[in-house]
Parts: structure tokens; sequence; C-alpha cells
């Protein structure tokens, strides 16, 4: 079974890799979407893949890579479509 989902996610998470990490764990995982950060301060992420894996990204964005600090990380489970061949960071 195949998932998405979209994720932003608050906290201190620009400036500590947390984009370059997100695709890190996505490429590990063989989820496919994307990373960016936002103008308020935080990270958005939209990926696609197996539902375990999709779930274990969402998990890991709640933490992040270390010296991030995740406030909250909201989630909502979209319509997979299929649309990337990748993971990307996108600026």
């Amino acid at each position: 079974m195949k998932k998405r989902a979209h994720i932003i996610v608050n906290g201190i998470v620009q400036g500590v890799y947390f984009r370059y990490s997100t695709q890190k764990k996505a490429l590990e995982l063989g989820v496919t979407g994307w990373v960016r950060n936002l103008h308020d301060g935080g990270v958005e992420i939209v990926c696609e893949g197996g539902k375990d894996d999709v779930e274990e990204l969402v998990r890991w964005s709640g933490k992040g890579p270390p010296g991030a600090f995740v406030e909250h990380a909201d989630v909502s489970w979209e319509q997979y479509a299929g649309e990337f061949a990748a993971f990307e960071i996108r600026y």
C-alpha cells in the first residue's frame, strides 16, 4: 500500500541540516518527494512511498537530526499520486 504525507515541522529546524538529513533519511527508506524551508522558520516536507516507509519518515521528522529542536510536526495524509521520481531539496 502506498501513502503520501504533507508535513510542516516547527521549532529550531533551520540551520541544523534538517533538509539534508531529511533527504538522506528519505533516500534510505526509498521515499520520494521534496523538502524545503519556509519563510516562518519551519520546514515543509511532501513524501510518497510504501506505507511503512512514509510512516517512518513522519516519525523521524517529529524529532529531526541532531541539533534540531522540533516543537511539533503537523501531518496531513493525502491521496498518493506517484508524481515524484526522487527526493529533492527545494529552494
